[in-house]
């Protein structure tokens, strides 16, 4: 057993997609997050850039007693890979892989979608780590580089006319080429995921990335014996690096109803610090 925290980090509040299952799976595991809002958003940024910030939010990360640590990062996880991180003894994961697992299990037509940031569809980790499970199967990736703004801004309900008309511009060459499962890569899209289902239609199976790494994280904590064995809910601790008001009102809209937890502000000057100690 262990009784350390889960460390989660993301570009803002997206990962906070992956906290809430968490909570759902393993009530009783207390959670460090670490969303960078001040940076948002990762998906336009250059590799060396991504690679640079990811690697400062992995030793800010390191530096609370956490037992495994989730990129929750649709942009960090396709850069990164499958490849050595910062992270150390501590095991990490991102979330292309258990995304990219389940859609190979559940396609019936071998047709998968991806959606993600710019700098995810660019990386074609995706792709990669689908055809090394599967290698018949077709990948049908497009970038959504305003879903994220849509998302951080409250325009998340499946009628909303914008919404709607920029699932449609983003979606329509997919939805084109016949796909029957679509991986929502960036942890952000789950919040609109109505939308998204809406136009995609009922026969298409949606996999959301932070649903899917969440449960990755518990079979890897249950394997390896590192599930705590608090009797007790776990506690959330959050960290923003911009303001941590308007980090709290809107991490109201992915998590529910509470945060269970308190949420502190990070200086950017504090995580290039972390990472150069």
């Amino acid at each position: 057993m262990n009784n350390s925290a889960i460390g989660v980090f993301d570009s803002g509040l997206g990962g906070l997609t992956c906290v809430k299952e968490l909570n759902k799976l393993i009530p009783n595991e207390n959670i460090i997050y670490f969303g960078d809002t001040a940076r948002i958003p990762y998906g336009t940024r250059s590799r060396e850039t991504i690679m640079e910030y990811a690697c400062q939010d992995i030793e800010f990360i390191k530096k609370h007693d956490v037992k495994l640590i989730i990129a929750a990062c649709g942009t960090v996880s396709s850069v990164m890979g499958m490849g050595k991180t910062s992270a150390g003894d501590i095991p990490f994961t991102g979330v292309l892989l258990p995304a990219a697992q389940t859609a190979c299990s559940v396609t019936r037509n071998g047709k998968i979608g991806v959606i993600g940031t710019a700098a995810t569809i660019r990386s074609g980790a995706y792709g990669k780590a689908i055809r090394g499970i599967r290698p018949e199967v077709s990948v049908i990736g497009n970038s959504c580089p305003l879903f994220v703004p849509l998302v951080e801004n409250g325009f998340t309900e499946r009628d909303n006319p914008v919404t709607k008309l920029v699932v449609e511009q983003y979606l329509a060459p997919i939805k084109k080429e016949g796909v029957d499962t679509l991986i929502l890569g960036c942890t952000h899209y789950p919040i609109i995921r109505d939308a998204i289902a809406d136009y995609m239609g009922e026969k298409v199976t949606i996999i959301s990335s932070g649903e899917e790494v969440a449960k990755f994280a518990f079979k890897l904590l249950m394997g390896k014996d590192m599930l705590s064995n608090r009797e007790e809910q776990g506690t959330n601790t959050y960290y923003t690096s911009d303001s941590a008001e308007l980090f709290e009102e809107n991490a109201l809209a992915f998590l529910g109803n509470s945060l269970n937890g308190e949420v502190h502000k990070v200086g950017i000057d504090e995580l290039i610090s972390a990472a150069n100690q």
